[in-house]
């Protein structure tokens, strides 16, 4: 039973000799010092007899010297039933009742009884866990908690070992990929792992929260981060995507969304950070990626295409044309639409010009006529004009919105196209009043190879009847446009670096040479030309000009003239297999003259060998500088003025031809 102060109980006998079980003891209340915890030292009352007794289960060894002093028990105070007190009642002054007063003694030794038992308990873990992994731990999913560092091992071993060989799932943004952890340098460092795992802790608190919590600690990794780099380098244009907006493509008539996915590109240094810290974890591993946003959404396609596209390539469409009418087909009307980011992430739809043209002109090709500028003809050896034409053709402009409209209707899908007048550049009333009466300027050269003088021919064809407008600029690259096989021009002799070559279009320097010179008697300005590098002798001293245009039809070197008269020039071509002769027409306003200074500053050759297939020798021949001055006089003025023009020639290189390499 329990002891309480101030409570009295029947005692046994208390030693041998004891006389009877009916004597009682009054046991005196016994304090307890809270600061030192210990019994306190009262002296007994000599007129009272003494027991000593050991007081078992209150957290005191038997050893200790515990003592209670007892004193005579006098029979209980009566206390009703049910009173609820157990214990000494304290009643202050002026109070019927007082609360039961706290037991400090009674908590003390439970609190003691409490740590005691837990000591016990941690100096038992201590001694059974020492030395192992602590519990809660797990290595790459693997749970190795409470083992030795030799079973952790062989756990890990067995469990992450067979996924060491296997490729290493990424996961990328939107883009999955395997990385082969070999080719990465990747290895996986047991003994790194197990210390990484580490060993029980000391900490109480640790021990106790280890039976209810778990925690990851991941593999000590073997890499070589450049390795790794490189193989994530060769994943990269798997990884790597530009940004694709939503947009509605057709599978013939039927249109079908195609989803906004959003631009990635693999951040290098971050991706191999976390490749080497999960890459054996047995998980995908989460590749870092910098990302582009579209401005599209899913819901904003879809929203066009069940709104409008849907609708648009519902059934055909019918357009009336002047006298004659076309029909789109659904799969033809779905190649006129456009499609773009809106707000919001909207998809807006639009009609294209293009593709609205490129459908319909074929069907109604018989309502519209293809305008003509007018020419001049040479007939009899005169320029003649022949007369322009107007064009009539669709109003795309204005047929657009219409066209649009009626793609939202479901019947009565049909509109009317408006067309439009478009005049001639050069009208044949122009053409008359340009003066275009006389020849003002004329050159001829010769002596050409028969390859140059086929695309002679080809681009004196193409210029024959250009017309140059008062004021106006004519450029040789750009009235002719691209120069190639497909216009018909061949490979022939040109001059490359000062050595001689051959390229598709060679010898058209000599239709510009030609050129050059009718502009030049005829009192035409310059706009812009290039001598050769070296002096050819068939071409007047510092009167002469090459071009060139590359593969793409990029103009490299041009030659350009502008009329600087009121009135019009017509240029005229005459080919024959071994000359071309160049006539500018017009109103003769200014009489021509030009002379050429003696060779000064002359430079000698030098040797220069090839090894080209085609090679041929020469003995070169020596460079020089020249001034060719021209001299104009206007016949309506009778002003003269004087030009000149200093051209400096490169020696031409004595060529020695050698086999060429493996011949």
């Amino acid at each position: 039973m329990p002891y309480d102060a101030d409570k009295t109980r029947a005692m046994p006998p208390v030693g041998p000799g004891g006389t009877s079980s009916e004597q009682t003891t009054k046991i005196s209340p016994v304090r307890v010092d809270a600061s030192t915890e210990a019994w306190p030292s009262e002296e007994p009352d000599s007129s009272e007899p003494t027991v000593t007794a050991a007081v078992p289960g209150v957290g005191y060894p038997a050893s200790e010297d515990a003592t209670e002093y007892m004193r005579p028990v006098l029979p209980p105070e009566p206390q009703p039933e049910d009173s609820g007190v157990y214990g000494p009642v304290m009643i202050e002054p002026g109070e019927e009742e007082a609360q039961p007063k706290f037991n400090r003694k009674r908590a003390v030794i439970v609190a003691a009884a409490v740590v005691g038992a837990f000591g016990l308990l941690y100096g038992l873990d201590i001694l059974v866990s020492s030395g192992n992994v602590p519990r809660g731990v797990t290595v790459a999913g693997v749970d190795v908690g409470g083992l030795s560092h030799t079973d952790a091992e062989k756990k890990l071993r067995d469990e992450i070992g067979p996924r060491l060989d296997k490729p290493v799932a990424l996961k990328a943004g939107d883009v999955t990929a395997e990385l082969d952890p070999k080719a990465a340098g990747l290895e996986l460092d047991w003994n790194g792992t197990i210390d990484r795992a580490g060993s029980q802790p000391l900490s109480p608190i640790t021990r106790v929260t280890s039976f209810f919590t778990s925690r990851e600690v991941g593999v000590a990794t073997k890499a070589d981060d450049a390795k790794v780099s490189s193989a994530l380098e060769a994943l990269r244009p798997k990884l790597d995507h530009e940004p694709i907006e939503g947009t509605i493509k057709f599978e013939g008539a039927k249109p079908v969304a195609v989803d906004p996915h959003d631009g990635q590109k693999l951040k290098a240094e971050d991706a191999v950070g976390s490749i080497v810290a999960n890459w054996a974890s047995g998980s995908p591993v989460e590749v870092p990626m910098d990302f582009t946003p579209v401005k599209t959404t899913k819901e904003g396609v879809e929203k066009a295409l069940n709104d409008f596209v849907k609708t648009a390539v519902s059934g055909p469409v019918v357009i009336k044309g002047e006298g004659k009418d076309a029909t789109l087909t659904p799969e033809q009307i779905g190649a006129t639409l456009a499609f773009a980011p809106g707000d919001g992430g909207a998809l807006n739809v639009t009609p294209n010009k293009d593709k609205l043209a490129e459908v319909t002109t074929p069907q109604l090709k018989d309502t519209v006529k293809q305008g003509k500028d007018a020419e001049i003809v040479f007939e009899g050896g005169k320029p003649t004009v022949k007369p322009s034409v107007d064009g009539l053709d669709l109003d795309w402009d204005k047929n657009l919105q219409p066209y649009f409209d009626t793609l939202k209707k479901t019947d009565a899908r049909e509109v009317k196209f408006e067309y439009k007048h478009t005049p001639a550049k050069v009208t044949t009333e122009q053409a008359n009043k340009m003066g275009i009466k006389e020849v003002i300027g004329e050159f001829q050269t010769g002596n050409f190879a028969a390859a140059s003088g086929v695309n002679i021919r080809v681009v004196a064809e193409k210029v024959n009847g250009a017309i140059v407008k008062p004021k106006e600029t004519f450029s040789l690259n750009k009235y002719t446009g691209p120069r190639g096989t497909a216009q018909g021009y061949v490979d022939a002799a040109i001059i490359e670096n000062g050595i001689p070559g051959v390229a598709v279009g060679g010898g058209i320097s000599q239709f510009a040479t030609t050129l050059y010179n009718a502009y030049y008697y005829a009192g035409m300005k310059d706009a812009g030309h290039k001598e050769h590098s070296y002096w050819i002798t068939r071409y007047p001293k510092g009167r002469e000009a090459t071009v060139f245009m590359d593969g793409a039809g990029n103009s490299l070197i041009d030659i350009a003239f502008t009329n600087p008269d009121e009135t019009g020039v017509a240029i005229q071509t005459i080919w024959t297999p071994s000359s071309i002769t160049i006539r500018l027409w017009g109103t003769k306003n200014y009489d021509v003259s030009g002379s050429t200074s003696g060779d000064f500053n002359p430079t000698q050759p030098q040797e220069k060998k090839v090894n080209k297939a085609g090679c041929s020798p020469t003995n070169g021949s020596p460079g020089f500088s020249v001034t060719d001055t021209r001299t104009i006089t206007d016949r309506r003025s009778g002003q003269s003025r004087s030009e000149s023009r200093t051209v400096r020639y490169d020696p031409q290189f004595k060529i020695i031809c050698e086999p060429p390499p493996g011949g």
